[in-house]
């Protein structure tokens, strides 16, 4: 084994204790800072047990280092240097033990349990399953927020989580083991040293209760800008090209100067905060070293302290005040830390609308009958979009979806999909209802092509095989030729030199132009084999030779599976057994392509303000 090998070794032993990809039950995070932090210290209290010991023999070994300069210093004034050694070596070797041994254990104990044990695991713990909440949550919740801002919430609330606990249980009950023997020790030297130390004490709790909450509320202000300035910047770069097409006008810097303007507010209001807070400790500690110090100097004009305890005291009293500040600092600190937790919280542990039953059944492969029974559906408001809509499609039919915008075909569809739940009535797959299945197994069922190609920034080869983990590099590329993608595909690289099904495409796959981007979603959808096929203008953003090859393939897919297709431009449907005609969120006209333009209704409207006609239209007219 080399020497890399046995020192990773070794390093893996600290890091070990903590599983950071451990799987919880799926109950809702909770809501209250606090007893969010408590959910996940459960989960590691070994780690944060010792680190709470570790913090007190730290503040322990603190307090007896300045005794112990006390001691020797008094020693020295009194014993014959001849002697010295002689007579007091164990005394003066456990001094040396202290300093050179038992600082250093509790030092490096200390550093390794939060760095090694509990830094990267923990806060990688706390962001998996902060990721696992989030991600069951529904297509809504994400409509309703900045992508980057939920990413920036879950990553900032990992460390958040992470650094409260680990300053409660190190710094700060360091510092409050080293008062109390502080205080102890001040006590025995002179009560009235005592006493000051208890003043002190009073007055620098009254210091935080009464000033820091004004920095917890600030801190929590800022958290909160913070993550809108983030989730600005992120939709601005996000959408980089609609930004330089359009705004021309600079409205993006207008948004953006904006949010930070606000951020600016809030952090101004935050350190003025903190510079009030660290004023006020300041003067405390500043009456505290001079009382004492008087206190010392006169007992030893009396007679009553020697010079090793006025050392020891005042040693004492200036390292309390080092660690005051440093303290107070540590404090502020932690209820950023907390405000951080909070506002992560309001988005982290939100109950999901849409969650699987207790008792769902995986839904097995479908034949594709699909019924609407009653269903009624308006985002939320008192009516609208779909009302008692009843639609029957059988399996193996293939239908499209046909309407003015916004009559709601797309929304049947985000029904059908269960990407938002029906406020009455009934949506049954072969006949289950789909509330009563695991929506997993609900969307296998679903091979789906939008007129807005959704591409990972990721490898053409894991985009493709995104709906069908596992498939063979074959499997891929036989899914890429169906599609007419594999041509283009190995002229494909990008910045990093990966080139053909390696190449990654970019964010939203920005770096592929629209028709590539279409037929990589084909593509995908090809190799998913679902067993019903839904076709938002699958074939928009093709050109007319490219559209003829593909829809050839799109038809050989079609064959014994149910096929629902949304059509804007009329086209590509004339080979379809059925038209629905959507108006109002209800089903005004229905029948092929024939019978609804002889019928002079709104599909016949429709087929005359078109330009062109469609694929197959002698096919159609026989």
């Amino acid at each position: 084994m080399s020497e890399e090998a046995k020192t990773d070794r070794v390093w893996r032993l600290a890091e070990k204790h903590i599983e950071p990809f451990v799987d919880t039950e799926r109950e809702v995070l909770p809501r209250d800072a606090f007893a969010f932090i408590a959910f996940f210290a459960r989960q590691a209290k070994g780690p944060f047990i010792l680190l709470l010991v570790i913090g007190g023999m730290s503040g322990a070994v603190d307090a007896a280092l300045y005794w112990s300069v006390g001691w020797l210093i008094d020693l020295l004034g009194r014993a014959d240097p001849a002697i010295l050694i002689a007579k007091h070596w164990p005394a003066l070797a456990g001094l040396a033990l202290l300093v050179l041994v038992a600082r250093a254990v509790v030092m490096i104990a200390g550093t390794v349990i939060e760095q090694q044990v509990i830094v990267p695991r923990f806060y990688t713990l706390v962001r998996w399953q902060a990721f696992r909440r989030v991600i069951e949550q529904p297509y809504a919740f994400y409509q309703n927020d900045f992508a980057g801002r939920i990413a920036t919430k879950i990553m900032q609330g990992g460390e958040a989580v992470g650094d409260f606990l680990i300053n409660i249980l190190q710094t700060i009950w360091s510092f409050a083991t080293f008062i109390v023997l502080a205080a102890t020790i001040l006590t025995a030297l002179d009560p009235l040293m005592g006493a000051v130390i208890g003043a002190w004490i009073i007055c620098y709790l009254a210091i935080a209760r009464v000033l820091l909450p004004r920095v917890r509320k600030a801190g929590r202000r800022t958290a909160d800008e913070r993550s809108v300035l983030n989730g600005r910047l992120v939709d601005a770069f996000t959408n980089i090209l609609a930004v330089k097409l359009f705004d021309s006008g600079r409205r993006e810097h207008a948004f953006v100067r904006d949010a930070l303007e606000r951020f600016l507010g809030a952090v101004t209001q935050l350190t003025r905060a903190i510079t009030t807070v660290r004023a006020a400790v300041a003067i405390l500690n500043g009456a505290m070293m001079t009382a004492v110090g008087v206190i010392a100097v006169w007992g030893w004009t009396q007679g009553q302290i020697s010079t090793g305890a006025i050392a020891a005291s005042l040693g004492l009293v200036l390292r309390l005040n080092q660690m005051s500040g440093w303290m107070m600092f540590s404090i502020n600190g932690l209820i950023r830390n907390y405000a951080t937790v909070q506002d992560a919280t309001g988005t982290i542990s939100v109950e999901p609308a849409i969650r699987d039953k207790a008792d769902a059944v995986s839904l097995p492969r479908a034949a594709g009958d699909i019924r609407f029974e009653n269903v009624s559906f308006h985002y939320g408001k008192h009516g609208g979009v779909i009302d008692n809509l009843n639609l029957h499609i059988k399996p193996g039919e293939r239908v499209a979806l046909v309407g003015p915008s916004g009559a709601g075909k797309t929304t049947i569809v985000n029904l059908m999909l269960r990407l938002f739940d029906v406020e009455s009535g009934r949506i049954l797959v072969d006949g289950h209802d789909i509330r009563d299945v695991t929506q997993a197994s609900l969307r296998a069922q679903f091979g789906v092509v939008s007129q807005e190609p959704i591409l990972m920034h990721r490898s053409i080869r894991d985009n493709i095989a995104y709906g069908r983990p596992g498939a063979s590099m074959d499997e891929v590329v036989a899914a890429a030729k169906r599609a007419s993608a594999h041509d283009f595909i190995g002229g494909i690289a990008d910045i990093k030199g990966r080139k053909g099904y390696e190449a990654h495409v970019g964010e939203r796959g920005v770096k592929l132009s629209g028709g590539q981007r279409q037929r990589i979603a084909v593509a995908r959808m090809m190799l998913k084999d679902a067993p019903v096929l839904i076709l938002d203008e699958a074939t928009s953003a093709l050109d007319s030779e490219i559209e003829a090859a593909i829809q050839e393939s799109l038809f050989d897919l079609m064959e014994n599976r149910t096929v629902i297709a949304i059509a804007h431009r009329l086209s590509t449907i004339a080979m379809l057994d059925r038209l629905i005609v959507i108006d109002g969120g209800k089903v005004v006209e229905e029948g092929s392509h024939a019978e609804l333009v002889a019928k002079g209704g709104i599909y016949a409207r429709l087929w005359r303000r078109q330009s062109g006609g469609f694929l197959g239209l002698s096919q159609a007219a026989e």
